[in-house]
């Protein structure tokens, strides 16, 4: 422990979550022999299960595996970073597949509202406007490449129409596909 905590603070910031606490003391469950941070999400445990440790390796060394919800043992991970990280890789490898935010959300397997709230949490954008800019910088690419025509690109980057191909184009780029190409 960095600094010294009476038990019943400790306690207090295990019952109530408090991320203040994170990676300062890691609390352990006698009963499941885990141990977390104080702010994990799990059940809170009953007062007398309850054991404390200064660092990971007190912990491991008593006898206590990490929690596979907050991993105590990977300071700094965030589970959902990492999901938000997934569905990053999943646009930009798959945008001219996915459809719209459902079919997102169905092949990470969450709700449409979690994805929306996770993207808006860490990116300050929509998981919509995200896939809309990886389609329109790989047309950007085929337009330079010369090969295929508009509509082609547009179909190609998975745009469901021409219209809404051409429509979201211009908003992002301020010119059309044809002026872009010239």
């Amino acid at each position: 422990m960095r600094k010294s905590f009476a038990p019943i603070e400790m306690w207090e910031a295990v019952k109530n979550n408090n991320s203040n606490y994170d990676y300062m003391f890691y609390y352990g469950v006698k009963t499941t022999g885990v141990f977390c941070i104080p702010s994990c999400n799990s059940r809170t445990p009953l007062k007398d299960n309850v054991v404390y440790f200064r660092n990971v390796d007190e912990a491991i060394e008593k006898g206590f595996r990490p929690c596979k919800r907050c991993r105590p043992d990977l300071i700094g991970y965030n589970p959902e970073k990492k999901l938000v990280n997934e569905i990053k890789r999943l646009i930009e490898t798959e945008y001219y597949l996915l459809k719209n935010v459902s079919s997102i959300s169905e092949k990470i397997g969450l709700s449409k509202t979690q994805v929306y709230r996770l993207f808006r949490e860490y990116l300050k954008f929509t998981p919509k406007e995200y896939l809309e800019k990886i389609r329109i910088e790989k047309a950007c690419e085929l337009l330079e490449d010369g090969i295929l025509n508009n509509a082609e690109i547009g179909l190609e980057v998975g745009f469901a129409s021409i219209s809404a191909f051409y429509a979201v184009f211009r908003k992002q780029t301020g010119c059309s596909p044809g002026e872009f190409r010239d």
